[in-house]
């Protein structure tokens, strides 16, 4: 049987016990210890929202959200490289991943198996209260759209360097009759994200989103923005994002409160975010944990370390540079090796939420949507100097590419935004060693800008095609 579908059957036959309660950062961690069968398993909405809460859970681990997927979009950026202290991220880092290395792509078709049984159900069918399981089935839609923006970024070639036109399998059902889907194009699994995105829009109902550490309407429009931005759809972009801004929902975070933001739960200036807490963490397998040593003396992971020029972008009163040690920036192992200290700052259990989605980010896609379609338009330096304005940091006096991809780059650090910023602009890439060492440089388009489709996957799908070069 194909792996794609062995992984949709299988996976979600194991159903979260904990149907009915409530949502909340400690219960996002559901039992998956009792399988059953899904047929006849689901007769109540509140069975929904069981199966939603564990496709939260798959985001928030290792192997994805929790710290993988964003790692590895830094290391293999201009802001980080792996010092190899304990081994990890190297490979990525160096850009020596091989086919054997499976990477996001269980876990992104796990999360898309979740949210397809809640999609496809019959609500009539079901008790409970139906509107608010269209709602569920509207975050579900969202959960698939980025599952398959995540797969489409990291495995499709459009910044390959034979600009082949290959994305991924678009995958709308659960155990369906195709056990061998092939890829599909680029533009076919951009299409079916759009349409997720917009179907969850026109369906949700604001009222039940009450937390921000579970998918939320405004989300939809977040995420629609974010994927508008890096395919160059600018009116797309700049729609979702004012649609984001109009709810007057969320406020920049100000200088004074943007670090201790981090250490915070569903600050003003998040959207979504994935909840741990000191009961329910990743430990050392946490992105706080790859990001810093424990203590000031080398003794944890700590391997992804920060490029030591980056600190040269930022003003010596901006609070995203080292602010006199009171910033993002900072210094271990006696001054020596500079770090991400202020972002996921809970290392010793890895409690940090992790934001996935922040009003910021919205702020600079505006900006960026509003230039890229009219580089005359004043509202794009408006926007882009609200960022500065609320970081300790000069405005800029005219909106360019290079201004905006540069504040980009300052705000967006260490969250797994810059090596896409890169990707999507063509930039080429210098390769960092272990002992932050140039290594080569990679000219953009190149077929190691592709993750290879797993082995596992080709080897069980004859219509599977793989990446140019594994």
């Amino acid at each position: 049987m194909n792996n794609i579908k062995h992984k949709l059957g299988v996976f979600v036959l194991l159903l979260s016990l904990a149907f009915f309660s409530a949502c909340t950062a400690d219960d996002l961690d559901p039992t998956l210890a009792q399988a059953k069968s899904v047929e006849g398993s689901i007769n109540s909405v509140n069975n929904l929202y069981g199966i939603l809460k564990g496709t939260h859970n798959i985001l928030s681990g290792s192997g994805y959200y929790g710290r993988d997927i964003i790692a590895t979009n830094e290391v293999r950026s201009d802001n980080c490289f792996s010092n190899a202290n304990s081994g990890r991220f190297s490979t990525q880092g160096e850009f020596l991943y091989n086919n054997n290395t499976g990477f996001i792509w269980d876990n992104a078709y796990q999360v898309i198996a979740n949210a397809n049984i809640i999609i496809n159900i019959d609500l009539t069918e079901l008790t409970g209260d139906q509107n608010y399981g269209k709602h569920l089935q509207g975050q579900a839609l969202i959960l698939r759209a980025l599952a398959h923006f995540d797969l489409l970024r990291t495995y499709g070639q459009q910044h390959d360097a034979k600009s082949g036109t290959l994305g991924v399998p678009l995958v709308t059902t659960f155990k369906g009759d195709d056990l061998s889907p092939s890829r599909n194009s680029i533009d076919e699994v951009k299409t079916g994200i759009y349409s997720d995105l917009q179907s969850a829009y026109s369906m949700m109902n604001s009222s039940f989103d009450t937390s921000k550490v579970f998918i939320s309407k405004n989300a939809a429009k977040a995420l629609e923005s974010r994927v508008g931005i890096y395919f160059g759809d600018w009116v797309k972009a700049k729609d979702a994002a004012l649609a984001v801004i109009n709810t007057g929902s969320y406020t920049i975070a100000a200088s004074n409160s943007f670090v201790s933001n981090w250490n915070s739960a569903e600050a003003a200036n998040s959207i979504f975010e994935l909840a741990y807490s000191g009961s329910d963490n990743l430990s050392s397998n946490s992105l706080p944990y790859i990001y810093r040593f424990p203590g000031d003396a080398p003794s944890g992971y700590g391997d992804l370390e920060v490029v030591s020029t980056l600190s040269n972008l930022f003003e010596a009163t901006d609070v995203r540079g080292e602010n006199g040690g009171n910033g993002i920036l900072g210094y271990q192992d006696s001054g020596n090796r500079l770090r991400n200290m202020g972002k996921y700052p809970e290392t010793a259990t890895g409690s940090s939420n992790i934001p996935l989605m922040r009003y910021e980010e919205i702020i600079l896609n505006y900006a960026e949507a509003l230039f890229r379609i009219n580089p005359a338009d004043a509202n794009a330096l408006t926007y882009l100097n609200m960022i500065p304005n609320n970081r300790g940091a000069s405005a800029y006096a005219t909106a360019t590419e290079a201004n905006i991809l540069l504040e980009r780059r300052k705000e967006l650090m260490f969250e797994g935004f810059r090596f896409d910023d890169m990707m999507r602009t063509g930039q080429d890439v210098v390769v960092i060693g272990a002992s932050q060492n140039v290594k080569s440089t990679l000219t953009y388009p190149n077929n190691l800008f592709v993750y290879p489709i797993p082995v596992a996957e080709t080897n069980a799908n004859s219509n599977m095609k793989q990446n140019e070069g594994y």
